[in-house]
């Protein structure tokens, strides 16, 4: 998974890559050149007494290590830009995948999960890519070339390395495949710490007011314990590591003095070319060691990997049509037919041959009790989700077939849950439509009953909006998304019981001032409080999710038992009938 994740995005980088490479290729021969020249200085100047030889070769080695600088430099400076750029077009690629996303998917994923996955998952693989341009490029090179240069010091004290090499390898390999596991049990406690602790951010009024605080402060402790617990296993392993390394290496300096000084003593070896052997073991070493940092990031990238690829390779159940839809001979006309509705796995649809026809200059209300499938209705329009049997037409076209744009410009929904992002009034009311005057948000202010409270916000269109309208109420929150929709001028609105934390008059108020501004549209409103409703034109009543009842208020308290069920719930007879 991870290469085939890097392998897709390295592409557009082949020549920053391929000048880094030639960068660390000049940089390696220049490091392994040095101790050669150090050795024959040794060898033929200082211990000849020749000055004139060892400024000479001094000079040649100050040239040498200006080229190794520059190169390294060179090569971090291309490295960095190059792991930068994956990382940021990796998260580009899963941003655009999740945006694609219908309500499904993103329910399968889980928010917390497709949060980490987009942040600190891709942090993990630009980590390794970044260590791999500035380390794990040159450590073949260092190796391979220590271990001739090496052989070119003296044959027989290389027979070492067939000893030390190996175990190097063993003692990684055994570790690094004990992290694996670790990681990714990590990477999926990180989804759970993210995942409690989203959930008491959003939830903490509920919190206070149900005194939870001890047991979410225990249910908190007990995620953050597992990760913990896990990151601690990781970490043990990985201290492990380095010393385990480092002793291999010192004990391999011991033995190449022990018997390069018999070498030397017998007349086999000079000092010099010790010294330079000595150089060469441990850029050899070095290049293992450099091997091995990357080695203990390539298991937690890899599991990373696999997360984002999972997302990359999950393809939306809403899929844009090939041949779209761009243009609608008629206007604000909603149809369906014999619509039905399953989440994958459910034992049972959500929605059974439905059948609604709602027109333009009409009120269409959908009524139900909890559970029977009213948003999931009002979902299918815009293509929330896509209905898994029926069609669901607009102006006389399959919303499967439509452009996406056309299909928004179309269609306004107001959620049952209205979301606010962070910005001003202002640039929430034209999150749809960015040309928007301001008159024309202070009308839509106005119809939505919300004028009179953004006029006594501090900078009034331009006052502040926390992330989800945390800082204004339930219903000024639900008002400023009525507006939201209202600036756009869809052919059809949806209201998804938006209304539900208005008090009775505002409601009221809301009600009139959008049947004139909506006159010409086509309106469908879920709710479940029965005032909403009652004098819509059309009544449609679900019972787990089937029609069981449609017409108007006066003739479905006649007609239809579960409708008035529902009714003298929350209104008297006479209520009911006035």
């Amino acid at each position: 998974m991870l290469i085939r994740l890097l392998r897709s995005h390295l592409g557009p980088y082949k020549r920053p890559i391929g000048l880094l490479v030639l960068l660390q290729l000049v940089q390696t021969i220049a490091t392994l050149f040095l101790p050669t020249l150090n050795a024959d200085i040794i060898d033929n100047g200082v211990i000849k007494g020749d000055t004139g030889y060892i400024l000479q070769l001094g000079a040649i080695m100050i040239g040498v290590t200006v080229v190794q600088v520059v190169c390294a430099i060179g090569a971090v400076y291309y490295g960095a830009g190059a792991a930068m750029a994956v990382g940021r077009d990796i998260r580009k690629s899963v941003f655009d995948r999740v945006q694609s996303f219908s309500a499904r998917e993103v329910g399968q994923f889980g928010a917390p999960s497709l949060i980490t996955r987009t942040t600190n998952d891709v942090q993990q693989v630009q980590m390794l890519v970044l260590m791999g341009f500035t380390l794990m490029a040159s450590a073949p090179i260092m190796c391979v070339g220590g271990i001739v240069m090496a052989l070119g010091q003296d044959v027989p004290l290389s027979s070492l390395l067939l000893a030390v090499v190996p175990v190097l390898g063993v003692v990684i390999s055994l570790i690094v495949r004990k992290l694996r596991p670790l990681f990714r049990s990590m990477q999926t406690r990180v989804d759970t710490v993210n995942r409690v602790l989203r959930e008491q951010i959003t939830g903490i009024r509920v919190i206070r007011a149900f005194v939870k605080d001890d047991y979410e402060k225990r249910r908190f402790a007990g995620a953050n314990d597992d990760l913990t617990e896990v990151s601690l296993a990781t970490g043990r392993l990985l201290a492990l590591m380095f010393p385990l390394v480092m002793a291999v290496v010192n004990i391999s300096s011991v033995a190449v003095l022990w018997f390069g000084a018999h070498r030397i003593d017998s007349g086999g070896m000079k000092i010099g070319a010790l010294t330079a052997f000595l150089s060469y073991l441990m850029q050899i070493l070095m290049s293992v060691m450099m091997a091995t940092f990357m080695f203990m990031m390539v298991p937690r990238a890899e599991v990373c990997a696999e997360r984002i690829e999972e997302v990359l390779g999950t393809d939306s159940s809403v899929v844009p049509p090939t041949a779209p839809v761009k243009t609608l001979s008629r206007h604000g006309e909603l149809e369906l037919f014999d619509v039905d509705f399953a989440y994958p796995g459910a034992e049972a649809a959500v929605l059974r041959g439905v059948d609604l026809i709602a027109r333009p200059g009409e009120i269409t209300a959908v009524i139900g009790s909890t559970g029977s499938g009213k948003s999931t209705l009002l979902g299918l329009i815009p293509r929330l989700y896509d209905a898994t049997g029926g069609r669901v037409l607009v102006d006389g076209e399959d919303v499967t077939e439509l452009d996406p744009a056309l299909l928004a410009e179309t269609v306004g929904l107001v959620p049952q849950k209205p979301y606010l992002f962070s910005g001003t009034v202002a640039s929430n009311l034209r999150y749809g439509r960015p040309d928007a005057t301001d008159e024309e948000l202070w009308q839509a202010l106005e119809v939505a009953q919300a004028k009179e409270f953004v006029e006594r916000l501090d900078g009034g269109l331009e006052a502040e909006i926390a992330q989800g309208g945390s800082n204004v109420s339930g219903g000024q929150r639900q008002r400023l998304a009525i507006a939201r929709v209202l600036v756009r001028r869809p052919e059809i609105y949806l209201f998804d019981d938006s209304f539900s934390a208005l008090d009775y008059a505002t409601d009221a108020a809301l009600r009139r001032a959008l049947a004139r501004e909506t006159a010409e549209a086509t309106v469908v409103i879920v709710a479940q409080r029965v005032s909403t409703i009652r004098d819509a034109d059309r009544i449609i009543v679900l019972d787990e999710g089937r029609v069981v009842g449609q017409g108007t208020h006066g003739e479905l308290m006649t007609s239809n038992e579960t409708y008035r069920e529902i009714v003298l719930s929350q209104l008297t007879e006479q209520e009911a009938a006035a």
